[in-house]
């Protein structure tokens, strides 16, 4: 009956641990989702910075596991190369060790101060309206039910610690001492609970408990340390799960993290099998608790393999992309930014979700200006490239709201709520230009079937009218894509410029009727032209002002 409650306590903790960590992962991603948006947005070329990137970004999110899947993600989008991809994943290696690190505090007196953090957390969350505080309440109250969790897991199995009471549990952890067979233990165990940290966790909260595998008359050894070689490999398969039915070069970027960790964690185990009392004669004589000990051979481990690696990435590359070799795809997506995998974290998916909706904002103002170029060179063959195009912005309208509905089922901060809202009423004034723009195709067969000929200097007008649109798109990008809300009054101006020209430009049309300076059969023509044009700026104007009460 006690082993049961052992077991039943020491799941519980793990349980508490895990959860906490979603909880701190999610919330340190609402907290700080935008300047981690921002570090992506900035991938550069240089190893230093991609391994920096990666592990700051794990840092944040908690977790290599979903730093390697947005990795896979960009790449599989095509904005991220393989060559950056391999220095983040370098990175993010290093930046999952402070999980080890944080389970390690475990043994501190200032355990007690962080488990009270989940009481401050949890009335942080229920008494404050301000979304911050309540994200931050809740990362708090994820910190303090991982060292709840620790701390149940290491007094549950303290009691086994005691020698003279259970003599066969330390014989049993003293038995386990065959290197192959720690290391397969340390990759199934990972591959199943498809986290690495939780792992280690679990490792360092039976060390802080007295039980300590291999450990041999009191004395460490380096079996342990074969599992968390073991673990380090396992936790590739997240990655290699998420590449599968990706493009060639998300799968490679998949292989990159698989061959890292494992020839890595192969020239390590090497060197242990070959250092027989590696362990006892460095970091145990470096740090007294077991817990740290294990925490920081995990971070000198993932730093050494990084510092070896790093002036091979380019070698790296090369064996991925031998491994993997190219095979014929077809392009489904009309998405060039956005991949499944990035949903993962809220905000750097709608930050990507974003630069896909100003690619659609794009096409459909470039319809606009063949269209109108169309009309003013009286030429109907245009009328195949703007269906074409408008095809594709149509699928990409539905993607991007696919993609919005299932951010919005995510749990996101309200700031992010307004942002889904927003875009998906951009993608709807949007889609009114492109249609607007097929409108004016069908005024230039009308214009050609019927040889409508239009008043000297109309045209010069039509298209002055057409110059003020791209203006105003331009200051719309500006608005919402650099935040420069400043420019909003002038864009309002050009906005009003635009009534004003459709206004003046039918009085003029009606006066030129009425004078039998122009054509009746030009009337339908003329005045849906302008009109149309009037209303594409008012959709502009909807999309500059859809992010005021962000």
């Amino acid at each position: 009956m006690q082993i049961f409650e052992t077991i039943a306590l020491v799941f519980a903790g793990c349980g508490a641990f895990l959860i906490g960590f979603k909880l701190l992962s999610e919330n340190m991603e609402k907290l700080f989702g935008r300047s981690l948006k921002a570090l992506f947005n900035k991938t550069s070329d240089k190893k230093l910075a991609g391994v920096g990137m990666g592990a700051a970004t794990t840092a944040v999110v908690q977790s290599s596991g979903v730093t390697t899947v947005m990795v896979v993600g960009f790449v599989n989008a095509g904005i991220m190369t393989l060559y950056q991809a391999a220095t983040i994943i370098m990175g993010a290696n290093i930046g999952t060790t402070i999980t080890a690190q944080i389970a390690a505090l475990n043994d501190l007196p200032i355990n007690s101060i962080f488990i009270l953090l989940l009481g401050v957390g949890v009335f942080m969350d229920l008494f404050s309206k301000n979304e911050k505080v309540k994200s931050g309440g809740l990362a708090f109250a994820g910190l303090g039910m991982v060292f709840l969790g620790l701390h149940v897991m290491s007094e549950t199995m303290g009691v086994y610690a005691d020698m003279t009471k259970y003599p066969e549990v330390g014989q049993f952890l003293s038995s386990l001492t065959n290197p192959f067979v720690l290391l397969v233990f340390g990759i199934v165990f990972t591959t199943v609970m498809q986290s690495s940290s939780a792992v280690t966790t679990i490792i360092i909260a039976m060390a802080s408990s007295g039980l300590v595998i291999g450990m041999v008359d009191g004395q460490m050894t380096n079996a342990v340390l074969y599992v968390i070689l073991g673990s380090n490999i396992g936790s590739t398969t997240t990655a290699l799960l998420s590449s599968a039915g990706t493009s060639t070069n998300a799968r490679r970027a998949g292989m990159i993290h698989l061959l890292f960790n494992t020839i890595g964690s192969l020239i390590f185990m090497i060197m242990l099998l070959c250092w027989k009392d590696f362990f006892q004669n460095t970091f145990c004589q470096w740090f007294s608790e077991p817990s740290t000990q294990i925490a920081m051979f995990h971070t000198f481990f993932n730093v050494i393999c990084t510092l070896l690696f790093l002036p091979f990435t380019k070698q790296l590359v090369r064996l991925a992309t031998f491994l993997v070799p190219e095979k014929e795809e077809k392009e489904e997506s009309a998405l060039m930014y956005m991949d499944k995998r990035l949903l993962n974290t809220p905000n750097v998916a709608l930050g990507q979700l974003t630069k896909e909706t100003f690619r659609m904002a794009d096409m459909a103002m470039g319809n606009l200006n063949t269209a109108m170029n169309g009309f003013i060179e009286r030429d109907t063959s245009v009328a195949e490239q703007v269906t074409a195009n408008n095809e594709i912005i149509a699928k990409l309208d539905k993607e991007i709201s696919d993609y919005l509905v299932q951010v919005s089922t995510a749990s996101v901060s309200l700031s992010n709520e307004k942002l889904v809202n927003a875009l998906h009423h951009n993608l709807g004034d949007i889609s009114r230009i492109a249609d607007l723009s097929d409108n004016v195709v069908k005024y230039t067969r009308r214009e050609v079937r019927d040889n409508l000929v239009f008043s000297e200097g109309i045209n010069d007008k039509i298209l002055k009218m057409h110059d003020l649109l791209r203006k105003q798109y331009d200051l719309v990008k500006k608005i919402v894509l650099e935040k420069r809300s400043e420019l909003m009054s002038e864009s309002d101006a050009i906005e009003d410029d635009i009534d004003q020209s459709r206004k003046l430009l039918i009085k003029e049309h009606i006066e030129r009727l009425a004078q039998g300076k122009c054509r009746p059969e030009n009337n339908t023509v003329f005045i849906n032209l302008v009109s149309n044009l009037e209303r594409i700026g008012d959709h502009l104007n909807f999309i500059a002002h859809s992010l005021d009460n962000m």
